[in-house]
């Protein structure tokens, strides 16, 4: 494995994936996180209760990304994408709740399964890995900036990838300066294992719900959110980040700086502006974390 995780000789998959399902459900119950669904407000259109259910729904497939696989065996990270996506979609109709976060732990769930690198999963993807995460897009409705050789509008870019060999890999390599997920996938997942870190830290003297709100509003202020990115222009999310900085300067706690935290939600909200891809990178932590013997 990577620098980060300790697991046992023979980590058990079911424990692994009610990690990534726990991981994903405090991250959405945290409060106030600003400008995300949270356990306070929804979006007109996407719940609290979508994100529970996708959470929960998908755990088979987050079971099964989990066995054990042999060195050199064939992982499906494309296809255990496609699937979290289309079983979350099974049991909730709030649209995308946890693709990014599908893309994150999926690769991890698989490497801490066969107590492998991750590093060495995601670079071992093929094309029909990057097939099966193009086709995953239509399922799960993801709002993402398209890399020019491979347009996420155009038809004939599957066809594309599969007579270039294209792997997923290479497309987060395209797409890695914009998106924050698949820069995790080309610079060794180091943000997600950061933020579990951070987890753990804060966690040792504050409850889950603050650490977990301290450090998505650090995660923030560090680097610009590239949901918000896509959604309103490099400025905005610029913006949001310079903001969070604002409100975490000083702090000590949660407590000393809820009233700012919960002036930024508001504002947030209220221009509709989610730092989503950050949501995802704490999901990532959180899994981490909680592997590592983190208690909630």
């Amino acid at each position: 494995m990577d620098k980060e995780v300790e697991l046992p000789e023979t980590p058990n998959p079911g424990h692994l994936a009610r990690c990534a399902q726990l991981a994903m459900v405090l991250e959405v119950a945290a409060s106030p996180k600003p400008g995300n669904v949270d356990r306070d407000h929804d979006y007109p259109d996407t719940t609290f209760e979508h994100f529970l259910a996708s959470a929960i729904g998908t755990y088979p497939v987050l079971e099964k990304a989990a066995m054990p696989q042999g060195v050199g065996v064939y992982s499906g990270v494309g296809a255990l994408i496609h699937a979290a996506a289309k079983e979350s979609s099974r049991w909730q109709r709030g649209g995308n709740t946890h693709f990014g976060a599908f893309t994150l732990i999926i690769p991890l769930l698989i490497a801490m399964g066969s107590n492998r690198a991750v590093s060495e999963i995601v670079e071992k993807t093929t094309s029909e890995d990057a097939v099966e995460f193009y086709r995953a897009f239509s399922i799960a409705d993801v709002r993402i900036d398209s890399v020019p050789e491979f347009d996420l509008d155009e038809s004939n870019s599957i066809e594309r990838i599969q007579e270039a060999g294209t792997r997923l890999f290479d497309l987060m390599k395209l797409s890695a300066g914009h998106d924050l997920i698949a820069n995790e996938w080309v610079t060794g997942f180091t943000r997600t294992f950061r933020c579990a870190d951070l987890i753990r830290e804060k966690a040792a003297t504050m409850t889950i719900n603050d650490a977990i709100v301290c450090t998505f509003l650090q995660m923030l202020a560090e680097t610009p959110d590239t949901f918000i990115q896509t959604k309103f222009g490099r400025e905005k999310s610029v913006e949001v980040s310079e903001r969070a900085f604002e409100v975490i300067s000083g702090s000590r706690d949660l407590d000393s700086i809820k009233h700012r935290v919960h002036e930024f939600d508001e504002r947030l909200i209220r221009e509709k502006v989610n730092p989503g891809s950050t949501a995802d990178i704490i999901i990532g932590g959180l899994f981490v974390a909680l592997v590592r013997g983190l208690e909630v």
